[in-house]
């Protein structure tokens, strides 16, 4: 079934991490931070929702780092729930798409629960002071990709975030798959 994160806690801090990725680096959040922002996106190899729309979050993410914008994805699935979701399997996703930023594992979950993560796709987008100011959605898709005029909300609002601090005051929701959590 699929889920939605909340709406938008305008000013939130992300906790720290620091997590291995699939170029064998590992990565903090300040290290992946830019200049005039930061999106960081849940996301993973098999939900139907972030497959349909792959090739839009790698456009998105190679068009706002210019921008100033630092760009990080994380699995946070259990890959004993879904094989697909491994930390080998990322590699190949990886490798296989050329992912214009870092790819990072969070075996354990800690980061997703710590961020209040709800589903693949989900998009945090901070301005350069680290403050949230978008959790929408990529676009007008959902587990079939939107028409190719779809406006670009994410892009949208990560630009007005680089330009201004200050993300779009309405935002929609994203749609997923329910992060795959390990049993307690």
């Amino acid at each position: 079934m699929p889920a939605t994160p909340p709406v938008c806690d305008f000013g939130w801090k992300a906790p720290g991490f620091t997590l291995p990725a699939t170029d064998g680096q590992t990565y903090s959040f300040e290290q992946i931070a830019g200049p005039k922002g930061t999106l960081v996106m849940f996301i993973c190899n098999h939900c139907p929702f972030v497959l349909a729309v792959l090739d839009r979050i790698l456009r998105d993410a190679r068009d706002l780092q210019p921008l100033g914008i630092g760009v990080a994805a994380i699995c946070s699935n259990d890959a004993g729930i879904e094989p697909a979701d491994s930390f080998p399997e990322m590699q190949r996703l990886a490798r296989e798409h050329s992912f214009p930023f870092p790819y990072l594992h969070d075996e354990t979950q800690e980061v997703a629960r710590a961020w209040g993560a709800a589903c693949t796709p989900d998009f945090f987008g901070f301005n350069a002071d680290g403050a949230l100011q978008y959790r929408g959605r990529l676009d007008a898709s959902g587990s079939r990709p939107a028409p190719p005029d779809a406006q670009r909300e994410l892009y949208e609002a990560m630009k007005m975030i680089a330009e201004t601090g200050a993300g779009p005051q309405d935002q929609t929701p994203s749609m997923g798959c329910t992060i795959k959590w390990r049993a307690a």
